[in-house]
């Protein structure tokens, strides 16, 4: 039996010198051809990464850049969504911040940081077979297009906001139908921050017509909840204190609703409101050569009242 040396296969094609030199070429041309389909498409992405009017391309490549496992960034690499998360929440709130401030240019640069957060876990989920950035941008077109039939189908625009919203509703509805979500409350984020998700299960309830006919028996409900939160504090455990704490807290969300306001936006006023007091309590501490620190409750309070009195004049 005739055995063929290793390799021996390789030299039968490689033996004849005229044979030999032609195969080289051609094997040359096709890896310079590669090397320059290569190094023309790192060109154009490097074009695009620097291009300011590229638009969102730009920002994808870039994205795609800074995920690369061989090159890009190791920061960037290592993340996924659970660690990504917390940074779109945080985006999400210094828009609404800028946008309390009334601070035009600030919340310009925040819309692109919230936006880059949306590339980010698109990247993410091409990555992982998900979706990709234009799967998502279709989604949320098509659900666009189909919850404004009075603007992109044959529905009349002769409508009430109150018709609109109800039929806004009905949509909606069917839309949790066919995503098999079929309780009232299916489908309210449970990682909203707790006092919007209260305010949204409290919408959906109000729907279906569980909810206090007028503000005062939500009053009512309040003085209840406020008695039994001072009951807790003196009888109960911990974690029945802080069950009662949420209760009252829930109703005092519902209480807003009620009156048509939002308690985020409410809450978010009286954070401002209180810091712009404090910091002026501590300017007028300044003034006198003292920190909080150097004072007391007596003279921080009756600056506060000051503070409130000077606010009041303008």
């Amino acid at each position: 039996m005739q055995v063929t040396p290793p390799g021996s296969h390789i030299r039968a094609h490689v033996s004849d010198p005229v044979n030999d030199g032609h195969a080289l070429d051609s094997l040359s041309n096709v890896l310079s051809g590669a090397s320059d389909t290569e190094a023309g498409a790192a060109a154009m992405a490097d074009e695009l990464i620097h291009d300011p009017d590229a638009g969102i391309e730009r920002l994808l490549e870039i994205m795609r850049r800074l995920r690369d496992p061989e090159t890009g960034c190791p920061w960037d690499i290592e993340q996924d969504f659970d660690s990504i998360a917390p940074y779109t929440i945080e985006e999400a709130y210094e828009v609404a911040d800028a946008i309390a401030r009334k601070d035009w240019r600030d919340l310009e640069g925040e819309l692109g940081d919230l936006l880059l957060q949306t590339v980010y876990h698109t990247a993410m989920g091409a990555e992982g077979g998900h979706f990709t950035f234009q799967s998502v941008v279709r989604k949320i077109s098509d659900k666009m297009v189909a919850r404004h039939p009075h603007v992109f189908g044959d529905e009349s625009r002769d409508k009430s906001a109150d018709q609109q919203t109800a039929d806004w509703e009905k949509i909606k509805a069917r839309e949790r139908a066919d995503n098999a979500q079929q309780g009232t409350l299916d489908g309210v984020a449970i990682g909203l921050p707790a006092l919007l998700r209260a305010l949204k299960l409290q919408k959906r309830a109000a729907r279906v017509g569980f909810d206090w006919p007028s503000t005062n028996e939500v009053l009512d409900k309040i003085t209840e909840e406020a008695a039994e939160l001072v009951e807790a504090r003196d009888s109960l455990t911990q974690v029945e204190i802080e069950e009662e704490f949420g209760d009252l807290l829930f109703v005092m969300a519902n209480l807003g609703r009620h009156l048509g306001l939002d308690p985020e936006a409410a809450l978010r006023a009286a954070n401002a409101k209180f810091t712009r007091r404090f910091e002026a309590v501590e300017a007028k501490l300044a003034a006198l050569g003292k920190t909080p620190a150097d004072s007391d409750l007596a003279e921080m309070d009756a600056l506060w009242d000051q503070v409130k009195a000077e606010a009041r004049k303008d």
